[in-house]
């Protein structure tokens, strides 16, 4: 048995998918997601690997054929969910076929401390009594030493070899902002990677659609996804990203598992995700081919508020554990504590799960890259903040604060007589943005809090310490884009990368794959072409030495790609089979170093 803890990209699905076709025998893999199953069975049968898949969109021929491999012995790879595996038949089926190994994908699913917990997987502890001989193997990109100890208990796991990756992506760039002006921040990043693939991720639906039709109505290739869209709806949208027509996706965090597109440039937060996990997780779909990508989270103390409220309802409506809600809001307090956190967002990252990071400086985030400046006065800013939130009687909120703050003649304003406050126009140089992120930034150190149905803000005994002058206000803002260390104005490919010619591969590249009706990324991936436009191979046995060129694609794509280098060599007079620069070695993906760790 094993637990297996990879990061997204790191090669989980590798773990069970080469034993099982170099062995024998038939593995069973439990997954989700039918949208999973189906991406990896197409995959694999695509390789001439005989996979299956046991699911509900299944019609009765698919059925048979699939359960006649399966008796036939010819199936290596069975794909199943949780529910169908404990509801129906399949296990005796499964039985019958003397399933030689298990694999729990998506593992953490299993524990209520995890941050995707899912009741159908705790089932799943009636693996024994069905597969009492199999081997079985857990599989997860994301869990606390915590959550590692309880899907070893849950799953019953015998004895087994734990192996925890590095959770550190080297190649990302982790920034996390205040959210201040959400469209002007949002089209900064999109500028700066124009026609490169992203992910917006939102906490409601309306805030997708919403910005999904701003964001296309200024013409970028943004499609919305999010659990209220039809099937068919979201399907269009997933296919439309996959297959690189549309640049950006909006979405929920419905979208994203078993995304395969690897050249995904940016990940971007419009609102603060439930947990470090989530974030992890969601973030991990940047530069999943080893190249430079970058992360963006825009919060606000808004959010912890909101996401706490959705969680208490929703939970209280489905008569949740009160031990997996408060397991939860614990998780919503850790992700607020690292947004408003002063240290390096890739150590914080990396502490969180357990392990240590030695780099005094990433130069990958936006702490290690002084994005941010101290405000100064905060301690007097902070006090005339506090004071009008008394002088209101602690009855109104966010905005009606900020409206007096700026001196505001609205008619809200004036019918209250706010008008008349001490307080009324104090901080009339501050933007409306700059008041809300520092109130915020004072409900995040717990000077404020907010309450009620309404959010109203209300005054605590930290608040009167700042007023009294016994406890420091620290308020941070963010710099000019200009005056940003490290500041992107393109992707950063590798030194030496020939950048009009990565552009005709990748062209030529979505023309195959519209011909093929596959993913771009089924063709060649974004490190091959990047190796391509390096290297500039002017023979197909140069090509073939590409990590990431095999046989068959040289045979399949070689040579349109060949002719494609060679007119772009001769028309520009440049060189061919450049050879890499002495003392460089090349990686297209971080390292993993791997932990063995036994229970």
């Amino acid at each position: 048995d094993s637990l297996v803890v990879l990061p997204t990209g790191g090669g989980k699905s590798l773990c069970y998918q080469l034993p099982a076709i170099v062995r024998g025998g038939l593995t069973v893999v439990i997954s989700p997601l039918i949208a999973l199953m189906k991406d990896q069975v197409d995959a694999l049968t695509r390789m001439g690997v005989p996979a299956v898949r046991l699911d509900s969109s299944n019609d009765s021929t698919q059925r048979y054929i699939a359960e006649d491999g399966i008796r036939s012995g010819e199936v290596r790879l069975a794909f199943t969910s949780p529910e169908r595996l404990i509801n129906t038949d399949v296990a005796s089926l499964f039985r019958a076929a003397k399933v030689h190994t298990v694999a729990v994908d998506e593992a953490h699913c299993v524990s209520h401390w995890g941050h995707d917990f899912r009741p159908e997987y705790r089932q799943l502890t009636r693996l024994r009594e069905f597969f009492p001989g199999a081997a079985v193997h857990a599989y997860t990109a994301t869990a606390t030493k915590k959550v590692q100890t309880d899907i070893v208990a849950q799953l019953a796991l015998k004895n087994p070899h734990c192996l925890v990756g590095n959770f550190d992506r080297p190649n990302l760039t982790f920034r996390v902002f205040p959210q201040v002006d959400l469209v002007t921040q949002v089209r900064e990043v999109l500028d700066r990677n124009r026609n490169e693939g992203g992910i917006i991720y939102c906490l409601r639906r309306k805030d997708v659609d919403n910005l999904a039709l701003m964001l296309s109505k200024q013409g970028y290739k943004a499609v919305p996804y999010h659990a209220g869209m039809s099937p068919e709806e979201r399907k269009r949208a997933q296919n439309d990203f996959i297959n690189e027509s549309a640049d950006v996706v909006v979405a929920t965090i419905a979208f994203g598992m078993g995304i395969d597109r690897s050249n995904v440039r940016f990940v971007m937060h419009a609102a603060m995700p439930k947990s470090i996990e989530h974030y992890q997780q969601e973030t991990g779909r940047a530069g999943r081919d080893g190249l430079a990508a970058e992360c963006i989270l825009l919060y606000s103390g808004g959010d912890v508020a909101s996401l706490k409220s959705i969680v208490t309802k929703s939970n209280e409506e489905k008569h949740v554990e009160p031990a997996i809600t408060a397991a939860i809001l614990s998780q919503i307090e850790e992700m607020s504590r690292f947004c408003r956190g002063v240290t390096c967002r890739h150590k914080a990252i990396v502490n969180y799960f357990g392990q240590d990071y030695a780099a005094e400086n990433c130069a990958a985030c936006d702490i290690c890259l002084g994005d941010t400046d101290e405000v100064p006065d905060a301690d007097l800013i902070a006090k005339k903040i506090l004071s009008c939130v008394a002088r209101v009687e602690e009855r109104f909120g966010v905005n009606h604060v900020v409206d007096v703050l700026r001196g505001s003649t609205a008619k809200n304003v004036v019918d209250r007589g706010h008008d008349k406050l001490s307080t009324w126009g104090l901080l009339r140089e501050h933007t409306p943005g700059e008041l809300r992120d520092f109130i915020h930034q004072l409900l995040g150190q717990g000077s404020l809090v907010q309450d009620g149905e309404y959010p109203v803000l209300r005054l605590n005994a930290r608040s009167w310490e700042v007023m009294k002058g016994q406890r420091s206000a620290r308020l941070i803002r963010l710099k000019a884009p200009e005056a940003r260390k490290g500041k992107k104005t393109a992707v950063e490919w590798p030194a030496g990368m020939d950048v009009p010619l990565f552009e005709i591969l990748r062209a030529l590249r979505k023309e195959i794959a519209s011909e093929d009706k596959v993913p771009p990324y089924v063709v060649f991936t974004d490190n091959v072409l990047v190796e391509f436009a390096r290297g500039r191979p002017g023979t197909l046995e140069a090509m073939r030495r590409v990590s990431g060129v095999g046989d068959k694609k040289l045979r399949d794509y070689g040579d349109r790609f060949l002719a494609a280098i060679n007119r772009h060599c001769v028309g520009n007079n440049l060189a061919r089979d450049v050879p890499m620069p002495r003392g460089e070695v090349k990686t297209t993906k971080p390292t993993l170093k791997l932990t063995p760790k036994k229970r």
